[in-house]
């Protein structure tokens, strides 16, 4: 028992928010790998440090996610300079939009984007997501565009990817994949979630014939009641612990 608890022994160089928010943020990237979101070692989730406004923790390049764990989670400022020590570096692509997000939506403490077959499949149709069935009736009126430009790692496309998303939680990165902007890790999961389900239905539903599209006022009822998204039920976090849970029973190292 003792050698278990010192093998999750929090480093004195994390304060206790932080060290908090890293085992938040790797217990998320083995749940991304647990679900099948995860590309290689490429694709990001990235959280604002507690406490440090321009601080943001990223994973380290080179990692799957089934190796992220509290300690080897990078942290770096606005500009993706590694602030302190890391063993790692980030993938320069990856922190392109991240930070521009960071910096200037005020609330988006978490930013996930994946490369999942359905997600990228319905960005590279011309009408991206149909609001045609249970999940896509969820996210009305909360999904932006942004047109193609090649592989993230120019700094002023940032400015552009805020223009686009206007204001909206999640952006369809046409022929890219999708990005979700969250206040809380959980909620960005669970946003996450009704977008991968939604196209995955899409995908499926298109596959055998005409889509019945649902009427608008029935979606913006659906929207309005949508647990994940409504603060009073948590909004996603008891699925996240629920997830949690699940990553636990498998391979507690994530705490690390």
């Amino acid at each position: 028992m003792s050698s278990t608890k010192r093998y999750f022994e929090q480093p004195s160089r994390f304060s206790d928010a932080e060290w908090h928010a890293r085992q938040d943020l790797a217990a998320m990237y083995r749940i991304f790998a647990y679900l099948k979101w995860d590309e290689s070692i490429y694709n990001h989730i990235s959280l604002r440090v507690p406490g440090e406004d321009n601080h943001y923790l990223i994973n380290p390049f080179g990692l799957h996610y089934s190796e992220v764990t509290a300690s080897n989670l990078v942290k770096v400022d606005l500009k993706g300079n590694i602030v302190g020590h890391s063993d790692w570096p980030i993938n320069p692509a990856g922190f392109t939009f991240h930070s521009a997000i960071h910096d200037k939506v005020e609330g988006a403490h978490c930013v996930m984007h994946v490369h999942t077959t359905p997600t990228l499949a319905v960005c590279c149709l011309e009408e991206g997501i149909s609001f045609s069935n249970f999940y896509s009736a969820q996210i009305y009126n909360k999904v932006a565009y942004h047109d193609f430009e090649g592989i993230t790692l120019h700094m002023d496309e940032g400015q552009r990817i805020l223009d686009s998303a206007d204001g909206k939680p999640i952006l369809m990165l046409r022929n890219h994949g999708p990005v979700v902007m969250g206040g809380t890790l959980a909620q960005a999961f669970a946003l996450m979630w009704l977008v991968n389900r939604a196209c995955e239905v899409q995908m499926a539903s298109m596959s055998m014939g005409k889509v019945r599209k649902i009427p608008e006022e029935i979606c913006k009822k659906c929207t309005a009641a949508s647990l994940p998204l409504d603060p009073k039920y948590g909004a996603g976090e008891d699925v996240f612990a629920a997830m949690k849970r699940i990553i636990e029973k498998q391979d507690p190292s994530y705490k690390q």
